[in-house]
């Protein structure tokens, strides 16, 4: 067995899902280059859930897009599933979650839900058994013949998810789903989604603000710097696989969530 930066000893390389090596990421724009990110060195192993965490600009979404193939690396290295980005994409390989649900209000929740699989060309037998058993997964078995309009803002994120969960993906990339959600729907979410990794071992990249979410969700913490996005610290958060919400109470919970505090801080992401 190898052992690689970021992943547990014995793990094996076939194993990592994403590699990235001196990734930056570079925009251009009217005043010049702006550059995104900068040397990031990240692995993320089959199963895990990561999220990336930091203040906004610092890089986060653009780390997850460069790994969906949706920008392009100026410098650097970045595999997904041994494949480049692009190879990766043509093939399915990863489900994007993205901040807004961004379904399409004349299609019923199954229609969306079966969009990407009728692009496949896959058959309508196929595209309703998929959207069946992931609108179960996510909980809104009943909605099929709904419209987004008539469901709540959390229940159209969770037709998302499903839409995302279609296509059979071992990866889901997930940019700050709940991040216009009120706390209540969020907490509920954070909750259901947690429930859903943990039955289908899929590995999962997180976009978040929030500091709680990222210690209830994550098995590790990718903490980022302002712009230009690097990374500062790693943690590790080996809490309990059965996690109630009122673990967020506990001290072993605190603990990590004040490494988390504490590594925005010496990145100075509190600065204005």
């Amino acid at each position: 067995m190898v052992e690689v930066a970021g992943v547990q000893a014995g793990a094996a390389v076939r194993d990592v899902v994403i590699v990235a090596r001196g990734l930056s990421v570079v925009f251009a724009t009217g005043a010049g280059p702006l550059t995104a990110l900068t040397d990031v060195d990240l692995d993320i192993a089959a199963g895990e859930f990561v999220s990336l965490i930091g203040p906004s600009g610092c890089g986060k979404t653009t780390l997850l897009r460069a790994i969906a193939d949706l920008e392009r690396p100026a410098t650097g290295m970045l595999t997904v599933n041994g494949l480049s980005p692009d190879e990766a994409r043509r093939r399915r390989a990863y489900g994007y979650v993205f901040q807004a649900p961004a379904l399409f209000a004349w299609r019923s929740v199954r229609a969306n839900v079966t969009l990407p699989l009728e692009i496949m060309g896959l058959p309508a037998g196929e595209r309703a058994a998929r959207a069946e058993r992931n609108l179960a997964l996510v909980g809104l078995d009943g909605f099929a013949r709904s419209y987004p309009w008539q469901l709540s803002g959390g229940m159209q994120q969770r037709v998302s998810i499903a839409r995302a969960l279609a296509v059979e993906p071992a990866l889901l990339l997930m940019d700050e789903p709940f991040g216009a959600l009120d706390e209540i729907t969020r907490d509920h979410l954070n909750v259901k989604l947690r429930e859903l990794w943990r039955r289908t071992g899929k590995t999962c990249v997180f976009v978040t603000h929030s500091i709680a979410e990222a210690v209830y969700l994550s098995t590790r913490i990718v903490v980022m710097s302002p712009r230009p996005g690097r990374i500062l610290e790693v943690i590790d958060c080996d809490l309990p696989a059965e996690r109630p919400l009122d673990i967020r109470e506990t001290p072993a919970f605190q603990r990590i969530a004040q490494r988390v505090r504490d590594g925005l801080r010496r990145g100075h992401s509190y600065e204005d």
